[in-house]
């Protein structure tokens, strides 16, 4: 069984050894059956407009029966189901029973906890900057005579052009 290949432009079967191939500078290949196809392709003719080409055939439903075309037949999916990692057969099967009722006032409950664990969490961290914030009030008290001394700004030399 040898391979064929297809025409770019007409469609057709080109058997080895046979055809004209065409390498454009974007290094595309392209496969003509003959110089008749090459040279409408390079003129930018539409192979849809010449009524001998497959592509015209195929827009124009024409003589389709006699080209070997196969169906497309589809795959019907089977039902299936099996257990997923976190959760066994019987699991699914009961959540997706529920009704939608019980299935919204379930989230809405575990939403209504989490912002309560969230805002918990975040009271205790408030009470914690208050404590950090007096803690540091207490001490600047403390060091602020020591630093008594100078009360004007620094005045002299801080860097600059040499």
């Amino acid at each position: 069984m040898h391979r064929t290949e297809l025409c770019r432009f007409s469609g057709a079967k080109i058997y080895p050894g046979k055809g004209i191939r065409f390498v454009r500078s974007d290094s595309q290949v392209f496969l003509f059956s003959n110089s008749k196809c090459k040279r409408y392709f390079h003129n930018r003719l539409k192979p849809a407009k010449l009524c001998w080409t497959a592509m015209y055939r195929k827009q124009h439903k024409k003589d389709i029966h006699a080209e070997a075309v196969k169906k497309k037949r589809r795959t019907t999916k089977k039902p299936y189901s099996r257990s997923i990692v976190g959760a066994t057969l019987e699991v699914i099967q009961k959540k997706r029973s529920e009704k939608p009722e019980v299935r919204n006032a379930a989230r809405e409950a575990a939403l209504r906890e989490i912002k309560e664990r969230i805002k918990k969490t975040k009271d205790e961290k408030n009470a914690k900057k208050v404590e950090l914030a007096a803690k540091t009030q207490k001490t600047q008290t403390r060091s602020a005579p020591r630093g008594q001394a100078s009360k004007g700004p620094k005045l002299g030399g801080g860097g600059g052009k040499r």
